[in-house]
């Protein structure tokens, strides 16, 4: 590669052009603009990011699935035929190369972002204006040379896809449903590149539903939900009693408390006690009720 490398290790892989049946052993190359699969002994397979049209994690395609495991499934196109490349590691190696796959193709990706769309109930009369995207831990940025729109992902409460006419031109949009300060919101992103919006759209659905996931099983009490909308609002910090802001017995809230950290909810800090990445996923949704 002429580039710089981002990513590099051994892996199992296996695409129609480095191996036609089973998986084989090699090197994974990643620059800002291919990827490459270096098999021993074999001739290299080389993806241009800009071939990628999917990104899927831990699934493999059914033809495929005696070799794989832990995997990121790379779907892409070579002389108007679509390939598929399914890459193997240990799980922690797998979640951070997918990461930086996800944040080579869609950084700085040029969008038309409207912020907020809606605020409550309430359509506003913002206007669609330039900014690029960006990728950070937990974090989805659209920024311009005005202003940053920062969207945290524990902060999402559901989007959608749509298309919308934008300066004389229908193009898709992707529609974030979020919590800001306690209020309900609405952004809108589109951009010219369909294949661009389905990757941003899979790396959110994957984040958001690995945090969804987590939550699925546990069961929250109207005591639950009342002690962590005040641990969102500020109490719980240092010199705060949760018991005297809700106005219950502090011996309940001490028992409430201790469920939501074995339900991974909060967690004590140096500050007080705080809300976990669940836990704020847990009060967005809840917030997102009561206001609808």
């Amino acid at each position: 590669m002429s580039e710089s490398v981002i990513a590099d290790f051994v892996a199992k892989f296996n695409s129609e052009s480095t191996a036609r049946s089973g998986a084989t052993k090699g090197r994974v190359l990643l620059s800002q603009k291919r990827l490459v699969l270096a098999p021993n002994e074999q001739k290299k397979a080389t993806i241009p990011l800009s071939s990628v049209f999917d990104i899927a994690v831990g699934q493999v395609p059914e033809d495929m699935g005696d070799f794989f495991d832990a995997t990121v499934t790379v779907a892409f196109e070579r002389n108007d035929t679509r390939h598929v490349a399914a890459i193997e590691a240990g799980e922690d190696k797998i979640d951070k190369f997918s990461t930086v796959l996800f944040k080579a193709i869609l950084n700085g990706t040029d969008m038309t972002v409207k912020h907020p769309a809606r605020r409550g109930g309430r359509v506003t009369d913002q206007a669609f204006v330039p900014a690029q995207l960006f990728l950070k831990p937990g974090t989805v940025e659209f920024r311009n040379n005005e202003q940053t729109v920062e969207i945290t992902l524990t902060a999402i409460t559901g989007f959608d896809r749509s298309t919308r006419q934008i300066a004389g031109a229908n193009r898709p949009v992707l529609e974030f449903q979020h919590m800001s300060n306690g209020q309900s919101m609405m952004t809108m992103a589109a951009t010219d590149s369909g294949r661009k919006m389905s990757i941003l759209g899979r790396y959110l659905r994957l984040e958001y539903s690995d945090l969804m996931a987590e939550l699925k099983d546990i069961e929250l009490t109207e005591d639950k939900k009342e002690v962590l909308v005040a641990i969102y609002s500020g109490a719980g910090g240092q010199g705060m009693s949760l018991a005297t802001v809700i106005g219950k017995d502090a011996s309940q809230v001490t028992m409430v408390l201790n469920e939501l950290k074995e339900d991974d909810l909060v967690v004590d800090s140096a500050d007080g006690t705080k809300l976990t990445p669940k836990g704020k996923v847990v009060v967005n949704n809840h917030l997102e009720d009561v206001n609808d």
